[in-house]
């Protein structure tokens, strides 16, 4: 007897982000690979001297108390916590076209 145990279905997706999109996510994407190197640099470095591994868990601690410190800038130059206004919020955030929201 034959079993079937469902069918895996898959989805493509593409965005289109607008220029002020595209730099905001090419900021946090290189925000994000600065932290991961840095992460990695530090469990090297650790593994280098003999110590322990670094856990997640410490990596983040690390992370957290380097915020708490005033460190809110990271080395690519972003803010952690980017103090923006609302309506620039909503401006970048891509909505349909006027002639869409008017069908709706």
């Amino acid at each position: 007897m034959k079993y079937s145990f469902g069918i895996r279905l898959r989805y493509n997706y593409r965005l289109y982000p607008t220029s002020g999109q595209r730099q905001a996510l090419a900021r946090a994407f290189g925000c994000a690979r600065v932290v991961f190197n840095d992460g990695l640099r530090a469990r090297e470095e650790a593994h280098a001297a003999g110590l322990p591994y670094i856990t997640d868990a410490e990596l983040s601690a690390r992370l957290t108390a380097a915020k708490a410190a005033g460190l809110a800038v990271t080395a690519c130059g972003a803010q952690v916590r980017p103090e923006a206004s609302p309506v620039a919020q909503r401006s970048e955030a891509g909505t349909h076209p006027k002639s869409c929201q008017d069908a709706a």
